[in-house]
């Protein structure tokens, strides 16, 4: 608790925080937010199956961890709620659109995902993660929770097909409690293993069919 305590502190520092993350890592702690850890390694397999390097790729309120992990053709970043997802599209379509813990925060997801398909080229794709157990987080507001047929749901209520869509979640009990009251990193004995009744964070991968006009 006091090592995730002075890394919470630290990570307000960026230039700071590279230089400890780098260090941390080559002894084996995992810098990255417990709840968060299998999402992104399922997340980032994935993408790597896309050739990174050839995508245009947006992401709704981006983070560098992104952008850290890969060299994308070219990358755009918007700022929720300055740039409304809800209500805004940009004038470009993209290969791949990422929403990383953005959509909880919408108060029309249903509105933000229709905009969301409208920016994708055909055959292009979302990567969307959500948190479920986990205390409310009002960044400026919390509106919604989804397990992963909801997700689903949801996408295909965007435009995407069924049979296009995968959604998944992870989470465990010692996660689930381990985050009642600050965001936790992994470190060296966060456990990875997946109770499916316990799901602290759900994602899903969707495809914009090629077929579409």
């Amino acid at each position: 608790m006091i090592i995730a305590g002075l890394l919470d502190a630290i990570w307000q520092r960026p230039a700071l925080w590279e230089k400890l993350r780098g260090m941390l890592r080559s002894v084996g702690y995992d810098t990255t937010d417990w709840v968060r850890s299998a999402m992104y390694r399922d997340c980032f397999a994935f993408i790597h199956t896309l050739g990174p390097e050839r995508l245009d790729v947006l992401e709704i309120s981006g983070g560098n961890q992104w952008t850290r992990d890969f060299a994308f053709k070219s990358y755009e970043n918007t700022e929720y709620p300055g740039f409304d997802i809800c209500a805004e599209t940009l004038p470009r379509q993209f290969d791949l659109i990422i929403a990383d813990q953005v959509f909880e925060h919408l108060p029309w997801p249903y509105r933000a995902g229709r905009n969301v398909w409208s920016m994708l080229k055909p055959g292009g794709h979302l990567v969307i993660a959500t948190p479920f157990l986990v205390r409310v987080h009002r960044v400026p507001i919390d509106c919604s929770r989804w397990t992963p047929d909801g997700l689903s749901y949801l996408l295909q209520e965007c435009g995407f097909a069924a049979q296009d869509i995968r959604a998944q979640a992870w989470g465990n009990r010692a996660c689930l409690v381990g985050n009642l009251r600050s965001w936790r990193k992994r470190g060296f004995f966060g456990s990875l293993a997946n109770e499916p009744d316990y799901p602290v964070m759900v994602w899903a991968f969707a495809r914009k069919s090629p077929d579409t006009t």
